[in-house]
Parts: C-alpha cells; sequence; structure tokens
C-alpha cells in the first residue's frame, strides 16, 4: 500500500518559497517574539499539502479559520485564568482572517495574540508575588472557585480577585505540609519567579508549534506538525532507538540536571556520570568550544548533546552536592545508539490454580508498535521491530510451557501498520488484516503472506481507552478472525491513516537546496540527533482503516467481547470526543475465514467473569476509584478555611490508604500504614490478572465444549 501513497514524499517544489513577509509583532510598543521566514514558507506548504491531499476534504474558509481561532484561543489559555475580555475583543478581528493568513504564510497576527497572552501571564505572576507581601486569615470561612472554562472572559478587576485567591489557595496548600507562614511564602515567591523565568524563555518556535497543532487538528484529529526537533523526537519513538549519551535530562534551578542513566549506555560505562549531576556546559569533539547552557531549555541542550553514533561529545559537569563555585570536571564520552529497552516488548508468566488444575499464562506488555526504519533499510539483521521482538518473546513462553498468551495493548497508541499486520501474522495463517480506503474511494486489502504461526494456542487481547491505530487494527482482526478473546474498554477509535511528509524535500526550490535537502535524507542521521534545522514534518490523513468484516476502526473503535470498568473516562478521551473527528461508516467485508467462533463462549466467560466480580474486593476498590474521580470531576471549588480543607484532606487520605490496603490485601500483599512508602516492585494491577483469569475460563471451556464434540460425534 506504501508504493501508491509515495508520491507525497517525493513531491518537487510545488509552491514558491518566498513567503509573505510578517511585520513586526509588538506589545505596548515593545518587541516580542516574531515569526521566521521558514515558519511563514512552512505553514504556507502545510496549508498547500492539506488543500491538495487530505482525505477530509475541507476547505480552508472562514469557518474553519473560526474553529482554528477558538482552539488557539484555548491552547493559550484554557482556564481563562490570564487574557482580559478587552483582549478578547481585540482578537476578535483575526477570527475569520486567519485562513487568508496561513496560505499567505503572514503568521504576524498569531504572534501578536501569543505575546499579548505572554504579557499577561507576566503581569500575573508580578501580582502574586505582589500578593505574598500580604497577611491571610486562613480561619475565614471562604472558597475558590478555580473552574472558569465555562466562564466569560474576565475583567482586570475580576482575575485580580481569582488570583488573589489563587495565591491564598497556593499558600494553604504549603501551610497544610508546614505551618511556617514566612518559610512557605518564600517558597511560593520562588516558585513563581521560577515560571516567570521559564516563561521567558519560549521561543518562536515553541509559538509556531502551537499555533501548527491548533491548525492542523481543526483539520482532523491525526494530521500533525512536527518542527524539527518534535520531528526527531517522532522518530526515536518510531525506532525506539536514539543516538546520543543514554541519559534522561530535566531543568532543576537554572541547571540541566541528569534525571537518569541508560543502563549500559555511554553515559551509565563511563562511570563519571550520575544521576542529579549538573551539565554547565558542553562542547563537541576534542577540541570544540564549550558552549555554556546554564539557564536554557532542556530541549534546546538536548540538541547540543544528542549527536551521530560515533562521535564525540564533552560534558562540563557540577557534581550532585557540590555549590556553584565548586570546581567542575569534564567528561568525554563517545555517542552511541541507545536502544530504550523500557520501552520494548516484554512478558511474564502467572500462575492461576482453577478446578484443582494449574496453569500457566504468558502475559506480553506491547507498548506500541514500532521499528527501526533505518537499520531495516541498511540490512541490519537484528534490528528492534515489535514483530520480531514478540516472536522471540512466544517462542520463549512456549519452550515454557504456557497454557495461554494475554496481549496487554493497553496504553499502546499505535505506530507501524505494517508491523500490526505481520504481528497479527504470528496468529493466523494467512490471510486479509487490514482494509484502507484512500481519496478516490478506492479500497486496499493489505494481508499476511507468511503461512507459518508462531503461536496457535489460547489467545487473549487486552485493550483500554488509550489503545488506539495499530492496536485497533490488530485487536479488531484477532476478534474478527475468532482468534481470541478480547477483555477490557471500548479503545480510542483512531481509524485514519497518516503518511510523513518531510518539508525540507517538498518545500526545496533550487537545484542546491534539493541537493542538500537528499544529502541529508541519505546519511539518514539527522532525524535521530534531533539537531537538523529545517521546515519539519508533517503527517498528513490520507486513508481511513477499515476492518475485514468491513467495520471502521474510525470513532467508534474496538469493542471487548468482555468489558471491564473503564478508569480511563470515556467521555472525555478518545476520538468520538472531538468534533473535527472523522465519521464511522462500513464497507463490504473481505474474503476470510474464521479460526474460530468465541462468540459462542462468551456469554459463558462473561457469567463466570461477573460471578467472580460480584464479591471481589479489588473490583469493588476499581468501582470506588471512578466513582471519586467523577466526583472529584464534578467540583469547581475548594475551601479556603485552612482547619476545614485539611479535615477534608485528612478523610481523602484515609479512604485513598484504606482502599489502597483492601487492593493490598486482597491481592496478597501486606497493608500499609500512613506515610509507608510504596515498595517498588510489586504488582497491583488487578485488570491484568483478571484477564489471565479469563483466558483460563476460555481454557476450560473450550476444552470442556471439546469434549462434548468429541462424544457426539461418536455415535
Amino acid at each position: 500500500m506504501f508504493k501508491r501513497f509515495y508520491f507525497v514524499l517525493v513531491l518537487g517544489a510545488a509552491l514558491a518559497c518566498n513567503a509573505a513577509p510578517s511585520k513586526p509583532v509588538k506589545v505596548d510598543g515593545s518587541l516580542n517574539l516574531e515569526p521566521t521566514e521558514q515558519q511563514s514558507t512552512a505553514v504556507k506548504a502545510v496549508a498547500s499539502l492539506i488543500s491538495g491531499y487530505n482525505y477530509k476534504k475541507v476547505p480552508l474558509n472562514d469557518s474553519l479559520s473560526a474553529i482554528i481561532y477558538d482552539r488557539f484561543l484555548k491552547s493559550l489559555d484554557d482556564n481563562r485564568n490570564y487574557l482580559l475580555a478587552s483582549d478578547i475583543a481585540d482578537f476578535n478581528k483575526f477570527k475569520t482572517k486567519l485562513d487568508d493568513d496561513i496560505k499567505s504564510g503572514n503568521l504576524a497576527s498569531v504572534f501578536y495574540m501569543f505575546n499579548v497572552y505572554q504579557k499577561r501571564y507576566n503581569e500575573r505572576m508580578d501580582y502574586s508575588i505582589a500578593q505574598l507581601s500580604k497577611d491571610f486569615d486562613f480561619n475565614k470561612d471562604d472558597s475558590f472557585a478555580y473552574d472558569r472554562e465555562k466562564l466569560p472572559w474576565a475583567s482586570q478587576a475580576e482575575l485580580d480577585t481569582y488570583w488573589s485567591k489563587r495565591v491564598k489557595y497556593d499558600l494553604v496548600n504549603l501551610q497544610l505540609a508546614k505551618a511556617d507562614v514566612a518559610k512557605n511564602k518564600e517558597t511560593l515567591k520562588k516558585r513563581y519567579e521560577t515560571q516567570l523565568a521559564q516563561n521567558k524563555k519560549l521561543e518562536s518556535d515553541d509559538v509556531f508549534q502551537l499555533f501548527m497543532d491548533d491548525f492542523t487538528e481543526a483539520i482532523d484529529p491525526h494530521t500533525n506538525y512536527f518542527n524539527p526537533f518534535n520531528k526527531a523526537q517522532f522518530k526515536m519513538e518510531m525506532s525506539r532507538s536514539l543516538e546520543g549519551i543514554g541519559a534522561t535530562l530535566e531543568s532543576k534551578n537554572e541547571y540541566i540536571s541528569i534525571a537518569s542513566l541508560v543502563p549500559g549506555g555511554p553515559a551509565d560505562k563511563s562511570r563519571q556520570v550520575n544521576v542529579g549531576d549538573r551539565i554547565v556546559a558542553v562542547a563537541q569533539g576534542k577540541t570544540g568550544e564549550f558552549q555554556d547552557i546554564v539557564g536554557w531549555r532542556t530541549d534546546n541542550a538536548i540538541k547540543l548533546i544528542r549527536g551521530d553514533k560515533g562521535t564525540l561529545v564533552r560534558l562540563k559537569l557540577l557534581p550532585q552536592g557540590k555549590a556553584a563555585s565548586d570546581p567542575t570536571k569534564i567528561v568525554e564520552i563517545i555517542r552511541e545508539k541507545i536502544v530504550l529497552k523500557d520501552q520494548l516488548a516484554k512478558s511474564e508468566v502467572r500462575t492461576y490454580q482453577q478446578n484443582g488444575k494449574s496453569y500457566k499464562i504468558g502475559i506480553i506488555n506491547i507498548p506500541a508498535f514500532y521499528v527501526d526504519f533505518d537499520a531495516a533499510k541498511a540490512g541490519a539483521t537484528n534490528y528492534q521491530s515489535t514483530t520480531r521482538d514478540v516472536k522471540k518473546i512466544l517462542d520463549s513462553l512456549q519452550t515454557q510451557k504456557v497454557d495461554g498468551v494475554v496481549i496487554d495493548l493497553r496504553q499502546n497508541g499505535g505506530g507501524s501498520l505494517t508491523e500490526a499486520i505481520s504481528l497479527t501474522g504470528l496468529f493466523i495463517k494467512t490471510g486479509p488484516v487490514v482494509q484502507v480506503r484512500d481519496t478516490e474511494n478506492k479500497i486496499e486489502v493489505d494481508k499476511d503472506e507468511d503461512p507459518d504461526i508462531t503461536y496457535a494456542g489460547p489467545l487473549a487481547v487486552m485493550v483500554d481507552r488509550f489503545s488506539a491505530s495499530a492496536s485497533e487494527i490488530f485487536a479488531g482482526a484477532i476478534q474478527d478472525y475468532g482468534r481470541g478473546v478480547i477483555v477490557g474498554t471500548q479503545t480510542f477509535g483512531k481509524g485514519t491513516v497518516q503518511t510523513q511528509i518531510d518539508l525540507d524535500r517538498y518545500i526545496a526550490s533550487s537545484l542546491g537546496s534539493r541537493i542538500a535537502s537528499m544529502a541529508r535524507s541519505v546519511t539518514g542521521k539527522a532525524g535521530t540527533t534531533g539537531n537538523e534545522g529545517g521546515y519539519g514534518q508533517l503527517n498528513l490523513t490520507i486513508a481511513k482503516f477499515y476492518r475485514i468484516s468491513g467495520s471502521s476502526t474510525q470513532h467508534r473503535g474496538v469493542l471487548p467481547d468482555i468489558t471491564f470498568p473503564s478508569i480511563i473516562p470515556l467521555d472525555k478521551y478518545g476520538e468520538d470526543t472531538d468534533p473535527s473527528a472523522l465519521p464511522f461508516d462500513v464497507i463490504a467485508k473481505s474474503q476470510y475465514n474464521k479460526v474460530s467462533d468465541v462468540s459462542t463462549v462468551v456469554p459463558q466467560l462473561k457469567q463466570m467473569h461477573d460471578a467472580r466480580m460480584k464479591n471481589s474486593a479489588v473490583y469493588k476498590n476499581i468501582l470506588a476509584d471512578i466513582a471519586d474521580y467523577k466526583k472529584a470531576d464534578a467540583e469547581k471549588t475548594v475551601v479556603l478555611n485552612l482547619q476545614k480543607l485539611k479535615a477534608q484532606r485528612d478523610e481523602q487520605e484515609q479512604q485513598s490508604l484504606d482502599r489502597t490496603n483492601a487492593l493490598r490485601v486482597a491481592m496478597g500483599y501486606p497493608a500499609l500504614k500512613k506515610g509507608d512508602a510504596k515498595p517498588k516492585k510489586e504488582d497491583l494491577d488487578a485488570l491484568k490478572v483478571e484477564a489471565g483469569q479469563i483466558l483460563v475460563d476460555y481454557i476450560g471451556v473450550a476444552d470442556k465444549v471439546a469434549r462434548v464434540n468429541k462424544t457426539s460425534s461418536s455415535f
């Protein structure tokens, strides 16, 4: 199927690169963040591609402009805490003009709106700091209405009242932990000052990414723009690998600090880098000059520290616990390709007892449908991919003589379509897996052509609301073939196909820039380091997925055979909650032969599951957690009386501890006392345990049916 869409990736310069220049963006006479010429060119390119090739034919007109405008305002100030009613009245002149600005590449109005927002944000932080010089009465019976999302935009006086109470609320929370008003005020002042400092670090690219998210997602939720840094992050997520030093960074008190180390990575192997160390400066190679990064944003520091495999980076480190005036140490590290092993498929084996018999169930957690495209193209023999990794796991589980396998796709947002197809092929002989309909209504059926079956035994697939895209293709195919039982909650409903468009190649307008763009592409390295410049990437919706039964996974998702209560609120997350999402529809089904008919045993499995859950303390805890979430979500105010708030928090904390202990005891763990740290390696995933139990039920019911059928056929 990819050959048909490849033309999008290699188009030449279909539009001129001379974007309409944007006028300087000023707020109150001071120069603020401004759009770049690259951004102006990129937004024109994205508009052209969406208009010409997006599956959802939506004209870029005044109506869409109003939707983009509303989304951008919500992204800036979703709770209406900062912008004034007068600001919105001023902005409204842009409401039906953004479509024209996008087409011409003029981002002046977008940056003007952002700069006004940033000014208001700074004003609110300054106001909050000033409030800390006042005295607070913590015995007064007043409250703070923190949810302003559906309220009208406020005046200056109304926001002053709101923020006065918000500062008091922040202070009350600190008082609950330690009753020292002076120290708590100082802590809060530092917090507000840090927020101010972080706000001042925002860059033009941040504004552009924010607006492009709102523009593209107004078309459909999965047409997405990635700036150059996020483009590299996307590629890293798909491959589950990167090239660098093998460390996670975080920003703390103006320093970029080491948050964690990848075991066996270059930084870990150096034995000179430790968690908590602060990176003061970075240099490239043996002789490169050090660049001070104190006060930098984390993503900008990452761009310097990541790099191509085999290259050298030098870090100037201030070890944890050392004062800023203490000597630093210099560490030389050769960058390597890092495989993010904690994000790969992994397995465990659980033992169940039923009717005097012991059952071993293998549970395979698949966090995403990943593949290292570059390694595969380069002919590597041992590259990472979901199918290859799961095949090895299945072989190992069968060596351990498991009685059944559960595939856990919870929180799996998808990934590579080819991996979803090939993974399905591990469980069926041959046949169609998914249907794809393009913008011309042509339907292509993607099949598993490999007759080998890696695992033919009892199978269950576990899904939740965040199982999406490739997860839904796999779960839907397993369900349609009757190959296994699906348990969990209704999935996300993401049934659209995206192609990745390299905007550097698309926008290239001269022979020289084309050659430079192709040179970057040939090296295959720019996407993995996060250091490349350019215009970024567009993931463009170009087709729609359908199950082999003919139903779209779009909007509706996959409905499980046995449903669990959803901890994730279905009314807040999912394709059917997004107004720009494509609808559900049905096409003709493919020609395929069912492996078995699971539906005949589902009623019995559901009956056994319901009977277990009826008196289950674990299940009652889950239902209570869901009820508590709904109750908390419905609340819009909080009391500011210190004693009353403390009483509420103590009651909530005790209820939470009691519920956690009931769950722990029910799952065979000792109860905890207040203040006890939770052991790190304990597994309190009751739903995963129940999924394995349902598979054990399935094995027993299937064996009983087989014996009955065998007896019947002997007469």
